[in-house]
């Protein structure tokens, strides 16, 4: 039997020689477990032949075990620490991608399976933090319109003391990390490299203060470069980690949508922020709620709270106009009220047979009219009370 630490190398080796996700790796891992799974890559004794080829083309002239021990030393210098399913930590949640079946085509839809490990950056633990989650994502090329959204919501769940978690980038990810730090909630930044080079540079202030009083989390060793594909891989861990996804801005083609096709096939709240119609930055967003019947419209903080928290504890009231003491009105007295003139006056006969009531019955409604402040009666008849200059 392995021990831990034997698992721990073993699986920062397998994730060096295949992508994390990898539908192969994670398959013979469950059944025969990490270190075994290693030994059998390195000998080429797996079914999948691209597979083989790329751990043989990744392994060439280098150790990985030697590698991973390194990688370890290494992340240990760095503050960084390495968390795999056996820990305590370990967020419950990804093991959704398990079974997670996606239509699309392409290695990135199809290798889709749970994390070996995670390197994290911060002092919280990451399955706690994690528990009561809520992501935001959306455009890098956000209007003012999408941050200023962006910023609502965030900065309200952290209020609520839910984590907001994001991938890091410019626009709508980066208004919503900033927004939890503003209120002072936590925040989690899920990336597409090593924890030591959180990408993009632009935003490096803003990563330390996250791993100050958050999480920086990647699946990809320290040293590991932030490579175009892995920002879509790393998105299958944004939308299983969490209890919900908020998708404030999306282009026509935004890799924001891909993390939404996660959500929806996972069958997590899948929430969408519309906009402008003029606006090219939410073409997505409305392309989304009108394909997905599952997704839901969301406008503020209090839809979405309703949407992730438990049954009963948050109810946001529908939206109403402005109240009018006439709100309140039964039917007969609305009726009256309506007869009664914009201008001038008219006598209880003309107003009854205005309404199509009763003469008694509108003389009992004009009183009651009168006591709530609508009418007044004057020398002439009855008259619409005159609104104050």
């Amino acid at each position: 039997m392995p021990s831990d630490d034997e698992d721990r190398a073993a699986r920062v080796a397998l994730t060096w020689l295949a992508e994390p996700g990898n539908r192969g790796v994670w398959s013979l891992v469950e059944q025969d477990g990490a270190a075994a799974t290693l030994t059998r890559l390195l000998s080429g004794d797996v079914p999948d032949g691209s597979l083989r080829t790329a751990a043989k083309a990744r392994s060439a002239g280098l150790d990985p075990r030697r590698l991973a021990e390194v990688t370890m030393q290494r992340a240990e210098r760095l503050g960084a620490r390495i968390v795999v399913p056996a820990d305590q930590e370990w967020p419950m949640r990804v093991a959704s991608l398990a079974t997670l079946s996606l239509e699309a085509a392409g290695r990135v839809n199809e290798d889709v399976r749970p994390p070996l490990c995670f390197w994290v950056r911060g002092d919280w633990p990451l399955g706690e933090v994690l528990e009561r989650s809520v992501s935001v994502v959306g455009a890098r090329a956000a209007s003012g319109y999408g941050v200023h959204v962006a910023n609502e919501i965030a900065y309200g769940l952290a209020s609520h003391d839910w984590t907001v978690v994001s991938g890091g980038a410019f626009g709508i990810d980066a208004a919503a990390h900033r927004a939890a730090l503003a209120a002072g909630g936590r925040t989690v930044a899920v990336l597409a490299g090593g924890v030591d080079r959180p990408y993009p540079v632009g935003n490096s202030a803003m990563f330390e203060r996250i791993a100050e009083t958050g999480l920086l989390v990647s699946e990809w060793p320290p040293g590991s470069v932030p490579l175009r594909h892995r920002f879509l891989i790393r998105n299958r861990v944004i939308a299983a980690a969490t209890a919900g996804t908020v998708l404030v801005e999306a282009a026509a083609r935004s890799g924001a949508l891909q993390t939404m096709g996660r959500v929806l096939a996972l069958g997590r709240p899948a929430m969408v922020v519309p906009g402008p119609i003029t606006s090219a930055m939410s073409v997505g967003c409305h392309e989304l709620l009108r394909e997905r019947p599952d997704a839901t419209l969301v406008t503020g903080l209090a839809h979405v709270l309703e949407a992730v928290g438990r049954i009963g504890e948050y109810q946001s009231d529908p939206a109403r106009g402005p109240e009018h003491r006439r709100d309140g009105l039964d039917e007969e007295s609305a009726l009256v009220l309506e007869a009664v003139p914009r201008r001038g006056t008219a006598t209880p006969e003309e107003l009854a047979v205005k309404a199509g009531l009763a003469l008694r019955i509108v003389l009992r409604r004009l009183s009651l009219l009168e006591l709530a402040g609508l009418i007044e009666r004057r020398d002439t008849g009855v008259a619409l009370v005159r609104k104050p200059r």
